[in-house]
Formats: C-alpha cells, structure tokens, sequence
C-alpha cells in the first residue's frame, strides 16, 4: 500500500499567509461589493465579498488548489479523491487539472444537476452513491484503495482550512477596518480559515457563523461543546454537511456566536442580493444576508464583512418560482 501525504495537524495564520501565495496563480482575487440601498436597510455599511465570482463559481476553488498543490510530486501522480455535493468536486476536478492529474469524485445522486455539469467540465471522473454519509464515505474509501489517491476531505483538512482562509486575508486587505465578519457554515472549513485568519489580523473583530435552522448541528455543537448530529434539510444544499470535528474545535476557539436563520429568510435574502447587487449567487450564499434581514445578528453601524461563499444554482428551478 502506498504511503500517504504527511498532512499538518493544524491550522495557523501563517498557513493561511503561505496558501494566499501557493494559489495566487490559480485562483481569482474576487471583488467586494457595496450597496448604498443595503447598507441603509442594514443599518450599518455591508462589504460583499464576491465568491460567487471565484473560479468555479465558489469559495472551493481556494482550499481544493492549496490541497493539489501542496501534495508531493509522488503524492500527486496517483491523483487526488473526494466526496462532495458539488462546489467542492468540482474545486478539486479543476485544482487536478491544473496540476495535469486525474480526480476521482464520489457524488450523491441528488446533487444538483447544476453542480454534476460543473465537475464534468473540469474532467472530474464522477462515482454516483447513495444521498447518505455512510455511503459517501464507503465509496470514497473503495475508490482511494482502488487507486491509491490521496483523499482530499472537504472540509476536515488542514490545507483545505487554509485556502479558504485567504478569502477574509483578500477582504481585510481591501477593508482593513471590518468590525464583523458574516461567515456561512456547514462543514466548517470555511469558517475555520476565516476565524484564524481574521482573528489573526484583528484580534477584537466578531467572527459570527450563520446556518439554515433547518439544518443548526453546527450551532448545537457549538453550544454544547462536543458534536451534535441531527438530520438536515434546507434549500441551502451546500450547507447540509454535518459540521467536522477539527472545525469544531476552531470554532470553538476563535468564532464569537453562531446563528441561525429561516428557509423563508434564506430565499429572500437571495433575491435580494440579485436585485441590488446584480450578483447571482445559491441559497448558501445567502445565509449571512439572512442574518442582518431577520435581525439574528445587531450590527448598529458597524461594518460588516460578509462572504457570498458560490453562486452555482439552477437558472431552471429558482427558490421563488412556481412549482
């Protein structure tokens, strides 16, 4: 059996510095957008930190090329493999082209038919499983013993963390005064790079992580201290991941609060966005907007970052369209 890939044990803010310089070749510097309409419904002056506009239309495109390109050129040759609804699939088939390897990609049959296309287009080679995490898992296992690949997890990987991390780096590059931070989360690697990393910038800033309530392990994990599993089931499909244990554990060290928001607000969020802001971006992208609409987080004037974490959504079945 192969060796695998020596992975750090952490993540830490000059991890994140190293990424920023790793995946600048690789990745879009993203824009940050304003809204005068916004800021005076909000109460406070919002900075949109445009993922949805990143190379393949999401935020996973950071973390999956830090993951590619950190692996060893002996690691790398046997190729790299996931599991995934879709953003982060389709990251890693893009991150693997780059790097001339192939990318195995287990997939559950329900993803997003949007989201299956995207793989597609990078090359990914895509296994279909049951919509289950046992049965993501089991077939990323198989695949990986079958191929020797080194698995890329999709959230519970340090270099993952990292990579996702220099989106907050980029933001507080061109805000360098942000009060707040608005940060979606499912599995946590996003949050987890983005609460190191802007922590590490501005010790006094509120890292606040937003989730659909229909889908809240994150923040009765949180809250309890040790995971917490419950069944999920939003529209925010990228966001039905369970929160991961290495996640947790920096979640709980350097995030402020964790909150959570409505289907119904989810929805109006994203249509909001669209009208003022002119971005298309998915129901997980929405979630922090949601939080400011329905009152969850107060910001009396204080500026706020918020990550738009993908806009990869069917153009077809819109959330506010008649069935």
């Amino acid at each position: 059996m192969s060796t695998p890939p020596v992975l750090p044990d952490t993540l830490t803010p000059a991890a994140i510095r190293a990424a920023q310089v790793r995946i600048a070749p690789h990745i879009r510097r993203t824009p940050v957008l304003t809204s005068g309409a916004l800021d005076t419904e909000a109460g406070a002056p919002l900075f949109f930190k445009c993922e949805n506009l990143q190379a393949v239309g999401a935020f996973k495109a950071r973390g999956a090329a830090n993951a590619v390109f950190s692996l060893t050129a002996a690691a790398a040759a046997r190729g790299v493999a996931t599991h995934s609804s879709g953003n982060h699939a389709a990251a890693l088939a893009r991150a693997a082209r780059l790097r001339g390897i192939p990318a195995y990609i287990v997939m559950p049959s329900n993803s997003p038919r949007s989201k299956v296309r995207n793989v597609e287009r990078h090359g990914g080679l895509i296994t279909f499983c049951e919509p289950t995490p046992e049965a993501r898992t089991e077939t990323c296992e198989r695949i990986v013993e079958e191929t020797g690949a080194a698995f890329i997890h999709p959230y519970e990987n340090f270099d993952v963390m990292a990579g996702q991390g220099t989106a907050v780096l980029e933001l507080l590059e061109d805000e360098p005064d942000l009060d707040v931070v608005l940060c979606p989360v499912g599995g946590g690697g996003l949050l987890a790079g983005t609460a190191v990393a802007a922590k590490s910038l501005r010790p006094a800033i509120s890292v606040i992580a937003v989730e659909p309530e229909q889908a809240d392990d994150a923040a009765q994990s949180f809250r309890a201290g040790r995971l917490v599993r419950r069944p999920v089931d939003t529209i925010a499909d990228g966001l039905r991941t369970v929160v991961g244990g290495p996640n947790l554990r920096i979640m709980r060290e350097c995030v402020d609060d964790v909150v959570t928001v409505s289907e119904a607000g989810i929805v109006t969020a994203m249509r909001r966005i669209w009208e003022e802001l002119k971005v298309v971006i998915e129901p997980s992208a929405a979630v922090p907007y949601a939080a400011i609409l329905e009152g969850r987080v107060p910001l009396a004037r204080r500026r706020t970052g918020i990550i738009l974490s993908g806009g990869n959504v069917d153009l077809e079945h819109l959330p506010w369209q008649k069935k």
